[in-house]
């Protein structure tokens, strides 16, 4: 049997993802404490449904966005539109994880992505990162116009991938992902550091 595909999530697998720290940096006045902080991280980013879930989903763009959160949180549209610009350079490589995938590469196996982001952000970390051309294709949210869980973007991505469920390996940090992955006869691994990521490539015989 043919070794899987092995598909990446980005955000807290191949990128840093720190909401509280970005608000905390952009809005130090706002967010004056760690529980303020994480208070407004909430508010704006809404556990990326809501507002922020349909930019996700590629069905809202930025200056609709920013006027939506501003009217929803009471946030000025200045601080809202702060957060916006300062988030996509907040997503910052994951060096464990960049060198997995620079091993998985080497030793030849087929790499994708599956990733949750808005069309601005993608397009930066396309813009960015070299590492962006190892892989060999993969799923925005923004440009399939469906966010994971729902069914709709694994089927699209298997779709986009020529590959049936069982030679996929899915790599992701958010549990309800993994599940409804498995759900649909993916292989899957919640990611929890890139150290067990390592130990679980190695016991399926891919690095």
């Amino acid at each position: 049997m043919s070794h899987p595909a092995i598909v990446f999530d980005f955000g807290r697998v191949v990128f840093d993802w720190q909401p509280e720290a970005l608000v905390s940096r952009v809005l130090p006045v706002r967010a004056s404490s760690p529980q303020a902080a994480a208070h407004w991280a909430n508010e704006i980013f809404q556990g990326y449904q809501g507002d922020w879930g349909d930019f996700d989903r590629g069905e809202v763009e930025i200056p609709a966005l920013v006027e939506r959160i501003a009217a929803r949180t009471g946030l000025t549209g200045a601080e809202v539109q702060a957060v916006v610009d300062a988030a996509p350079a907040s997503l910052t490589p994951l060096p464990g994880t960049i060198a997995l995938i620079q091993r998985l590469k080497d030793a030849g196996r087929r790499l994708h992505f599956l990733s949750n982001m808005p069309a601005p952000f993608a397009e930066h970390l396309e813009r960015s990162h070299e590492f962006m051309h190892w892989f060999d294709g993969g799923v925005f949210s923004s440009r399939a116009r469906v966010n994971k869980p729902e069914r709709a973007i694994y089927d699209h991505a298997l779709q986009q991938f020529g590959l049936p469920p069982a030679q996929v390996l899915f790599i992701d940090d958010h549990a309800p992902n993994v599940d409804a992955a498995r759900a649909l006869g993916w292989q899957a691994v919640q990611f929890v550091g890139h150290e067990k990521l390592e130990q679980a490539l190695q016991e399926r015989g891919l690095l």
